[in-house]
């Protein structure tokens, strides 16, 4: 069922970072790149578009899985968009997501690990353990920000950005990072760890405002924690002091490139005013498309026709 919040563009987040977030994704990020990126492309599927299968290395070293698309017979590096997938989505098949190559640009779609398996499959593993969860990957690892499941993804998703800016036909200072939901979430927190991104467009994002996302939401992930606190009743402040370190809100007031948002105001699995509350904390110039009468689909391919504008404008086509 679709939530109806009165004047949700109006909320506006009590959330402060934790006094090591920085320290921590600084230690995060650094002993990602303890371990060499080895980036490799291998050719999978041509038409008018060529899609590489990648390979990189991401938290911990682990190989992470995604498509590389490109205009076939490019000879000068492209500016690049590199594209987080929705919750349990994983990169899908080669030929599936083709629209920012037609469009003429470079674009990276990044598997997720573990996921994969809800509405388009994956192929990359997640070997790190952890204690009781909720099913699903919100509460994996819950405990202790060092474990949790999404300090893994972050950085392999930041980690995705270095292996496009690797292959020779991406032009590194023009990358883009975008997403829906989740990969909205994903979109932001990269803003946040790479400095020197031309654009960010995270549309109808997760992983902001986490507490309140458990308050509100009627459906989706958030319900996760809802239903891991509703059985561990004393975890509370431990939870969510964990979901900081993810929390898109803290890293948007940590991101400084032009950023397109979008917010659907009956959306059920990512309450809109979680979506302003990253929207109001983001420290670049922005703008926002709302979609009054959707849910969780949010703009669909109005929007993309909205952000690949966005694009020819931030990357300069």
């Amino acid at each position: 069922m679709p939530i109806t919040e009165p004047n949700p563009g109006e909320y506006r987040s009590t959330l402060r970072a934790p006094d090591d977030f920085d320290a921590f994704w600084a230690r995060t990020l650094a002993q990602a790149r303890a371990f060499a990126l080895d980036a490799r492309f291998t050719p999978a599927w041509q038409r008018t578009i060529e899609v590489h299968d990648v390979t990189f290395a991401g938290f911990g070293g682990h190989p992470v899985k995604a498509w590389l698309a490109l205009p076939a017979g490019t000879r000068e590096p492209l500016p690049c968009v590199v594209e987080y997938p929705g919750y349990g989505g994983g990169r899908g098949l080669a030929h599936e997501r083709l629209l920012y190559a037609a469009a003429g640009y470079a674009h990276l779609y990044m598997d997720v690990r573990g996921q994969g398996s809800g509405w388009s499959h994956g192929d990359t593993p997640d070997p790190v353990g952890t204690g009781p969860q909720h099913p699903g990957f919100m509460t994996r690892g819950v405990l202790d920000p060092d474990t949790h499941y999404y300090r893994r993804v972050i950085t392999d998703a930041v980690r995705a950005v270095a292996a496009a800016r690797a292959f020779p036909l991406v032009d590194g200072s023009r990358v883009a990072v975008t997403g829906e939901s989740q990969g909205g979430g994903l979109a932001l927190a990269v803003g946040a760890l790479v400095p020197d991104l031309a654009a960010v467009a995270p549309d109808v994002p997760f992983l902001c405002d986490h507490r309140r996302g458990a308050e509100l939401a009627t459906a989706g992930p958030y319900r996760e924690v809802t239903a891991y606190l509703a059985v561990h009743r004393d975890h509370e402040e431990q939870v969510f002091r964990t979901l900081s370190y993810s929390d898109g809100v803290l890293f948007a007031e940590r991101a400084t490139a032009p950023a397109l948002f979008s917010v659907a105001h009956m959306d059920a699995s990512c309450p809109p005013s979680t979506v302003y509350a990253a929207y109001h904390r983001y420290a670049g110039p922005k703008r926002i498309e709302i979609y009054p009468f959707n849910g969780h689909e949010g703009g669909e391919a109005v929007q993309d026709a909205a952000r690949l504008a966005f694009f020819d404008a931030t990357l300069a086509r």
